[in-house]
């Protein structure tokens, strides 16, 4: 005998594992890549983009003109704080409905 000890099952087991992780995090990864707001909003008609003078805007779906605008202002403060800007100079710069 040489003084080797056999490993039965050592060989496959971190492949095995390596795999679920891998089946794990691409499962996780396709979830997240569909965003909520156009899943949520698909069938709003409007629409309206806010911008800060630095820093992040928003985008945002309603089903009023009045309903998008306040979105996007709210999102636009939200982001432009979160990205360094200034979210006091947020300004909605786009709103229409679509037909």
């Amino acid at each position: 005998m040489t003084g080797k000890t056999a490993r039965p099952c050592g060989s496959w087991v971190l492949p095995a594992l390596l795999a679920i992780n891998l089946a794990l995090t691409a499962g996780c990864a396709r979830n997240t890549a569909t965003p909520r707001t156009w899943a949520s909003n698909a069938g709003s008609p409007c629409y309206a983009k806010a911008l800060p003078t630095v820093g992040e805007g928003g985008l945002a779906w309603g089903s009023t003109l009045d309903m998008a605008r306040q979105k996007s202002m709210d999102n636009c403060i939200r982001y432009a704080g979160r990205s360094g800007g200034a979210p006091d100079t947020c300004q909605v710069v786009l709103a229409e409905c679509r037909n």
